[in-house]
């Protein structure tokens, strides 16, 4: 697996990913009518791209197949981690999630889908709250989660 930059020619292949991860791993925790809410199929890859460029963003490749993605704001925000249908378990939203995490050394937060809940509380996240959000007319649970950042004590820097 190497993990590269965000390029804008991934935009599009991200988009799949996302909406084939969305229907597919989701599927066990959520209605078709929450996955559809979700991941219908029509994002803007131009406001994607944006926010890519905008945040730090990685992704992983196999052999030429991007097999996730992940992107984290200036404020420490942990946007999206998605992992190919084909690459669950195989350590790819660790080794993205890994890099994340050094880029920011506060508080991190992320909204985890009700799937991706375990998978952040073996990474030390702490839930601060269930929620219910909309999506096109579809209320979808998940979590606000956040892991504290490291802190770099006086004079041990370098």
């Amino acid at each position: 697996m190497i993990l590269t930059g965000y390029r804008p020619a991934d935009c599009r292949e991200l988009a799949e990913l996302f909406y084939d991860t969305v229907h597919t791993i989701n599927a066990g925790d959520y209605t078709e009518e929450q996955l559809t809410a979700w991941a219908d199929g029509t994002i803007d890859l131009k406001r994607w791209n944006q926010s890519f460029l905008e945040h730090y963003s990685i992704v992983a490749r196999s052999r030429g197949v991007i097999t996730g993605f992940g992107d984290i704001d200036n404020t420490g925000y942990l946007d999206r981690l998605y992992v190919h249908k084909d690459y669950q378990r195989k350590g790819v939203a660790s080794a993205i999630c890994d890099k994340l995490e050094r880029a920011d050394q506060g508080k991190i937060v992320t909204h985890a889908s009700v799937t991706a809940r375990p998978f952040f509380e073996k990474r030390g996240y702490k839930t601060v709250k269930e929620q219910r959000v909309e999506r096109r007319g579809v209320l979808l649970t998940n979590f606000v989660m956040e892991k504290a950042g490291k802190k770099v004590l006086a004079g041990t820097e370098g």
